[in-house]
């Protein structure tokens, strides 16, 4: 894992590509290394941050030049040794043991025809000193970040947005649109970004530059095309063998020449992996949080902690347990500024802590059980989905008179939250929608009129757009199965807007790389090929992967009550992070610019602390934007309504 950088065919390209490197510093600890070469009228700059997980010499460093190829690579190949092999038996002959060779050498023999046989995550630019190409390419689901910006015929591209925002003086302006999407979302889809100029490749992509300035673009995979193959495998009756694929994924993820540790909350996903684990490195470390005792009692909080330390028991883990305490007031501009775009899930902060406690005991890469619960339809809304089908066979009448009394319920008292009366009323928010707005509104913070309500009525039209969009992606498919239409939506916006981008920028702020074996190309085309009759049975999500975990992990752990990797927020927003909240309502800068409306923001608080609803996430990721916003505003020199639009 590292961070990349370049420019191509830009003015002052060596000093801008140097300042890309450097402020991608927290990337790549371990080393640094830069390459120049005349391009056409201009030149093309390459830089990089090294992270030495394999082959930890000289002969891994980057940018690696080798007979006319240069690469700079942010990644993993975990099938780099078949390709390796498949490169000798044709001739090829290697200096090293890293992964970046055979990728080099790959695209040597292969061209953008290798891209499909990556087994890993990856995003890379490759310069072709002959013929003056640049060519950046992105993993097939979207693990690894890729910015860029784009003016007149040249490019600038790094592994994080504020590489770009640092170099351009302040010029890029913030994408009111994409705000909106964070205020819906808590994060900016991976369709958008949070400045104008700038664009993330999009996952399983290629981009070619060319000296004379024109820009070639391709696709090498489609997650709608592997979830339509998937639904005719199934429908032929080869259901896929997931135990065995789950088990091959963890394997090829331990590939490391440094110690590997996994994350164990205790819950389904992290334990099967950690159990796996295992099996391969006896005695392998994991890491897992607890919450202040006060907290978890008024957030009704399950005890993660003692499954945890249960399965580490039982496996020979050598567990690490790592208390989360409301440093949040210190924590939250740190966390913001790394996450690059307004990004609400308090789950970044967990993942910043314990990559920071691993980092300091040694270890370098981490096994997440990121990406199950997408694929496998393990959260609550992909059950809670299902039973809104047949709520709304329930006579209008009775279901009128149970969403008023829910309506009138607390969700807190001043001692303890109800999280019963929390989820009923959340489903009780979309369950008599028609189906794709239902799951829109089972995992967005506001529903149409709430967010209009919230933000600056001219940016009306800007709400419409987005609602359009999620509606067009989740309806751009041919699955005639509604569960697997909700994961292939999962996997095309939430998992690489919001789950692999807080986990890529958490991690990496902690100098360490985490790696989601379950985000894996073969198991996700194994996913697919699981009618979703297999995935929710009964009232049991994931129902396949459980009956896979349970050879190995006891029942207890497979068939717990489902967990939340988050954090206590209506305890923090009710105390620690209250006084913020009115600051932020009073005299914040998305209030002062017009943005948000103070009143509308006003209620939420009033809401939230009276018992009377549960607005902590909402006003959590108020918090995060403000602190975004006032870094991207200051940055730009602009602290008026103009600059987000």
């Amino acid at each position: 894992m590292c961070g990349i950088a370049g420019a191509y065919r830009w003015p002052d390209g060596k000093a801008v590509a140097d300042r890309l490197t450097d402020t991608l510093a927290h990337r790549g600890p371990d080393g640094a290394g830069r390459y120049s070469h005349p391009v056409g009228d201009g030149e093309v700059h390459l830089g990089h941050r090294r992270l030495a997980i394999i082959d930890l010499s000289g002969t891994g460093a980057q940018p690696m030049r080798s007979d006319g190829l240069v690469l700079t690579y942010n990644g993993e190949l975990y099938n780099a040794p078949e390709l390796r092999a498949e490169l000798t038996a044709a001739g090829v002959r290697f200096r090293g043991t890293s992964d970046t060779e055979v990728l080099l050498e790959a695209w040597r023999r292969w061209g953008t025809d290798c891209l499909p046989r990556l087994r890993g995550m990856f995003a890379f630019g490759i310069f072709d000193e002959r013929t003056g190409e640049l060519v950046l390419a992105r993993d097939q689901l979207g693990i690894k970040p890729l910015f860029l910006l784009r003016r007149g015929g040249g490019l600038v591209f790094a592994s994080e947005l504020k590489a770009l925002a640092a170099v351009t003086g302040g010029s890029l302006e913030v994408d009111h649109a994409a705000l909106v999407a964070s205020l819906l979302y808590y994060w900016v889809p991976d369709s958008r970004c949070a400045f104008r100029e700038a664009e993330k490749l999009p996952p399983g992509s290629w981009l070619r530059c060319r000296p004379d300035g024109r820009v070639e673009r391709g696709r090498f995979w489609s997650l709608k095309d592997v979830a339509a193959e998937g639904r005719e495998r199934a429908l032929s009756g080869d259901l896929p063998d997931i135990a065995a694929v789950v088990e091959e994924s963890t394997r090829l993820h331990l590939l490391s020449d440094v110690p590997v540790a996994t994350f164990l909350s205790g819950g389904l996903d992290s334990s099967y992996l950690t159990a796996l684990a295992a099996r391969d490195r006896p005695g392998i470390s994991a890491y897992t949080i607890g919450f202040r005792a006060e907290d978890a009692r008024f957030e009704a909080m399950p005890d993660d902690l003692r499954y945890a330390r249960q399965v580490a028991a039982r496996f020979g883990v050598d567990l690490h347990e790592i208390e989360i305490a409301p440093d949040v007031l210190d924590l939250l501009p740190r966390m913001t500024y790394h996450l690059d775009e307004p990004i609400g899930d308090p789950a970044a902060i967990n993942t910043f802590l314990i990559c920071s406690a691993a980092r300091e005991a040694g270890v370098k890469v981490m096994l997440s059980g990121m990406g199950a619960d997408e694929l496998f339809a393990g959260y609550r809304k992909h059950l809670a989905n299902q039973l809104a089908v047949r709520y709304r066979r329930v006579p209008r009448p009775l279901r009128r008179g149970l969403s008023g009394a829910v309506d009138r319920l607390p969700v807190a008292s001043s001692r303890r939250g109800y999280r019963s009366v929390r989820f009923a009323k959340r489903f009780l928010s979309f369950a008599d929608l028609p189906e794709e707005a239902a799951f829109r509104r089972s995992y967005t913070m506001y529903d149409r009129q709430e967010l209009l309500a919230l933000i600056d009525p001219d940016l009306a039209g800007t709400v419409d757009d987005v609602l359009t969009e999620h509606a067009d992606v989740y309806r751009d498919n041919e699955l005639d199965d509604f569960v697997n239409r909700m994961c292939l939506g999962d996997a095309r916006m939430f998992l690489p807007g919001l789950n692999l981008a807080y986990t890529d920028r958490s991690s990496m702020a902690a100098s360490t790389e985490v790696r989601v074996p379950y985000v894996d190309v073969e198991v996700v085309r194994a996913a697919f090929a699981v009618p979703g009759d297999r995935k929710i049975v009964g009232r049991q999500g994931k129902a396949v992967l459980k009956e896979a975990a349970a050879t190995v992990l006891p029942r207890e752990i497979v068939y717990r009550p489902k967990g939340l990797f988050s954090a206590p927020l209506r305890a923090w927003m009710s105390r620690d992070l209250a006084p913020l909240v009115r600051e932020v309502i009073h005299d914040g800068e998305l209030v002062r610019s017009g943005f948000l409306r103070r009143d509308a923001l006003a209620r939420l608080a009033a809401e939230d602390a009276a018992g009377h609803r549960d607005h902590s996430k909402h006003l959590w990721h108020v918090l995060t934007l403000e602190h975004w916003y006032r870094g991207a505003t200051s940055e730009a020199g602009r602290t008026t309504r103009t600059a987000a639009r």
